[in-house]
């Protein structure tokens, strides 16, 4: 028995070499390529990575991430459940799993250039609100307060975001919350104001951080605001951690007790999210234990794999030249924008995103973002600070991530700031055609054909320029020169 067992492999390797002959009929799906088993879902993607391929993506929480990234999701990794942390499974199997995790750790805190005696991380959030909540789980008990950057603002829903008529999210319906605003004479954070209020308040929690605020933050002064209430301190530095782990941005982590962050905006990873945490304040256990079991079952461990080579990259000499192109773009799209006479919430930018407010032109977010997808610019709507709906806002919010690293510098980015130019120069002529307000109405004419009217050719014609432009371009792990047209695309010039 002992003799059997010790053979080489060789000897017993010709055991699995099955054919497909040999399968049974009910397993068979299981070998199958996506474009034979589901050419349906295959076009969608064909369809998809086309639409990326031929547009610009300015949306500044989206990020192209890389090859390598993607191969990790796509890996057998998403076979195993893995509830738990390293060393402490509910499941067998999970050693390579385990070193996995530790691995994806030690990256996490290599890259935002943390001690791993003074700070921890859990990297099993499926997103950012996750990471979020399982936070606020971990800091307060129900009913507790906190204090965030209102989402008109430029803060997130998970910030504690109500209305007068409803409590929007987890944040607010679970705990007490106050929003705090910006300074209306120069749209930015007020500090002074801002420790005022919490002395009104008594807030056991302040959390910073932001979805549409262009400049840097503070974190001092924040510190000294939830010391003076014994509250903690939490920066949610999702949009901005690929920019602070490059050191172009102030340290969060000098003054914080807990940062969250996504990893696919500008950290430019998978779809993900992560919580790191003093050890010094006894919050390890208070942060795993909200992650898991508290908010959250097995992680996706697939994912995990993709964060883990993602921030391999984020350590790496070439990220803080990545970092500094970005802001670099974001800077020259705003004085761009500026130039042409448009207004920019803060008069500009530090880090990787513009809030250009369109009020002035009498003009929605809404009906831009529209007309930019009709021309294969992506963009998304935003509420600049005074709007009174979130649902109709006055202004777009551009990123420079994604533009970046299809390898454009800043005389690409004038460019592309010169076609959002026409874009809303095109948009004022296509709401004076529609002769209403409604967004229906603005559709038709940028779409039909009408007589005397023009706008639908124009949109025809910005949107051939487009995608010229935007085809010269490289896509992160997509061979561009054997890209198709696929199949319920028309052409489009």
């Amino acid at each position: 028995m002992l003799r059997l067992l010790s053979r080489p492999i060789r000897t017993v390797a010709p055991i699995f070499r099955r054919t497909m002959a040999s399968t049974p009929d009910f397993n068979k799906p299981l070998y199958t390529p996506l474009a034979e088993l589901d050419p349906e879902v295959q076009n969608i993607i064909d369809k998809e990575t086309w639409r990326q391929f031929s547009g610009l993506e300015l949306i500044a929480s989206e990020n192209l991430t890389s090859r390598a990234a993607m191969e990790a999701n796509g890996s057998i990794l998403t076979n195993k459940y893995s509830e738990g942390l390293p060393g402490a499974r509910y499941y067998g199997g999970n050693e390579y799993v385990d070193e996995l995790e530790i691995l994806c750790q030690k990256r996490a805190l290599q890259a935002f250039h943390l001690d791993p005696a003074k700070w921890g991380v859990n990297v099993q959030p499926y997103s950012g609100s996750t990471a979020n909540f399982a936070t606020l789980t971990a800091l307060l008990q129900p009913q507790e307060r906190l204090m965030g950057l209102g989402l008109p603002d430029g803060g997130h829903l998970t910030h504690g975001y109500f209305t007068a008529k409803k409590k929007m999210t987890a944040s607010s319906i679970y705990f007490e919350s106050r929003p705090y605003g910006l300074d209306h004479s120069t749209q930015l954070i007020n500090y002074t104001g801002l420790a005022e209020e919490a002395r009104g308040y008594k807030p056991q929690l302040v959390i910073c951080g932001a979805s549409a605020y262009p400049r840097d933050w503070d974190y001092k002064a924040l510190r000294a605001i939830a010391d003076e209430h014994g509250a903690y301190l939490m920066a949610d530095i999702a949009h901005t951690s690929g920019l602070v782990a490059a050191g172009e941005l102030a340290d969060p982590f000098q003054y914080c007790d807990v940062v969250t962050t996504t990893t696919h905006k500008t950290l430019r990873g998978p779809r993900a999210g992560m919580i790191f945490f003093r050890k010094d304040k006894d919050l390890q256990k208070r942060v795993n234990d909200a992650v898991f079991p508290a908010c959250q079952g097995g992680p996706h461990n697939n994912t995990i794999a993709a964060v883990a080579t993602s921030l391999l990259q984020a350590c790496q000499p070439t990220w803080k030249a990545y970092a500094k192109q970005v802001i670099a773009n974001a800077q020259t799209l705003g004085e761009e924008l500026v130039a042409h006479g448009y207004k920019l919430q803060t008069q500009g930018t530090d880090n990787h995103l513009v809030l250009w407010d369109l009020r002035p032109l009498g003009l929605t977010g809404s009906k831009l973002e529209k007309l930019c997808d009709l021309v294969g610019i992506t963009i998304n709507k935003n509420a600049v600070s005074g709007d009174a709906s979130a649902q109709v806002p006055g202004g777009i919010r551009l990123g420079t991530s994604a533009l970046t690293s299809r390898d454009m510098l800043e005389s690409d980015i004038k460019v592309v700031a010169g076609f959002l130019h026409r874009s809303v120069q095109l948009a004022l002529v296509l709401q004076k055609e529609a002769g209403s307000k409604l967004l229906k109405d603005f559709l038709r004419v940028a779409t039909v054909e009408e007589e005397g009217k023009q706008g639908a050719r124009l949109v025809r014609e910005l949107r051939r320029e487009v995608r010229v432009f935007a085809r010269r371009w490289p896509v992160p792990g997509v061979d561009v020169s054997t890209l198709t047209r696929p199949a319920g695309i028309e052409e489009d010039y």
